[in-house]
């Protein structure tokens, strides 16, 4: 439709380039925050399907840029706006360059940005790409302490390689078992057919994997999922955004009908943040091309809204 208008134009927001008007930080060496965004378009595609992603990041800063003037109006999923006292505590790093033929070097250079911010003390929230993307960012984090991952997903992602690869976005779940600093694992959302063959399935249960799938969730709700979040602990929320319900985020892949709410999303993030220590939260497998009316993308950059809102509060 042309001449379409948005919220933006009702409060004065201009053109921004950054996630909700934030802070840039194109700088990491320079970087004093409390979160940091970081897109990345690509790591390790299959060459298949090749990097099916990479638009990802632009479009959901893109959906939330007409808030941008509303920075410090009340977010109601807070009852207070997004950042406490008027104090943003987050930035935007911009989007890594990544080369599509050398896929090791997209993961070197995944792990050292990443380094990098949590050396300088920020969380890493990472916009992607596709579901290889967490696997550098899980390397990441080693010699930083223990940490559990709570994965949000409608596929399990524990094949040991699908077409010779090993570092593909079905397999990052196993290459995160594989990292002696990731102490557990926790699994929400499967559901429908995936990747996954009986194997994959008994290979994460021997591991000791807790599942919860979209069925679990559906019948008792989100209070058993944080119950195994250990008190006190680090955690990383790796979410697959196919792992909500694709009547709300339409443009991935991989659609399966009955996944997450928002509100089931959201109160998982914020139920972890009161119980346990945020270190890190990527968010992947958005299609811009198969949204609709910029839908998915808006859920999207709301739930990171949320991410930036409780590292804040943290």
């Amino acid at each position: 439709m042309s001449d379409a208008k948005n919220i933006g134009e009702m409060f004065g927001s201009s053109e921004v380039k950054t996630f909700l008007g934030l802070p840039a930080c194109a700088n990491l060496d320079m970087l004093e925050s409390k979160a940091a965004i970081l897109g990345v378009p690509a790591a390790t595609p299959y060459r298949s399907v090749g990097n099916y992603c990479t638009e990802a990041p632009a479009a959901i800063r893109a959906a939330i840029a007409p808030y941008a003037a509303n920075l410090h109006h009340v977010d109601f999923d807070f009852g207070a706006p997004l950042f406490p006292d008027g104090k943003i505590s987050a930035v935007d790093c911009g989007d890594l360059t990544y080369d599509e033929t050398d896929f090791a070097a997209n993961r070197a250079a995944i792990k050292a940005a990443v380094e990098k911010l949590v050396r300088k003390g920020a969380v890493p929230v990472i916009i992607g790409g596709d579901d290889s993307v967490p696997i550098p960012m899980f390397d990441a984090l080693q010699g930083c302490g223990d940490y559990t991952i709570l994965q949000i997903d409608a596929h399990i992602d524990w094949r040991e390689e699908v077409q010779g690869e090993r570092f593909g976005l079905s397999s990052n779940m196993r290459r995160a078992s594989e990292m002696p600093h990731i102490k557990k694992i926790i699994q929400v959302g499967q559901r429908a057919v995936g990747s996954a063959r009986e194997v994959d399935l008994r290979d994460a249960q021997a591991w000791g994997v807790d599942f919860y799938s979209a069925r679990d969730l559906s019948n008792t709700g989100i209070q058993p999922v944080l119950d195994m979040i250990p008190e006190q602990g680090n955690v990383i929320i790796a979410l697959d955004i196919d792992g909500l319900d694709p009547s709300i985020v339409p443009g991935v892949i991989g659609r399966a009908p009955g996944g997450l709410s928002y509100w089931q999303t959201v109160e998982l993030i914020h139920g972890v943040s009161q119980k346990a220590r945020l270190c890190a939260f990527n968010l992947v497998e958005f299609m811009p091309d198969r949204d609709v009316d910029q839908l998915g993308a808006l859920v999207c950059a709301r739930i990171i809204a949320n991410v930036l809102g409780v590292v804040a509060r943290a």
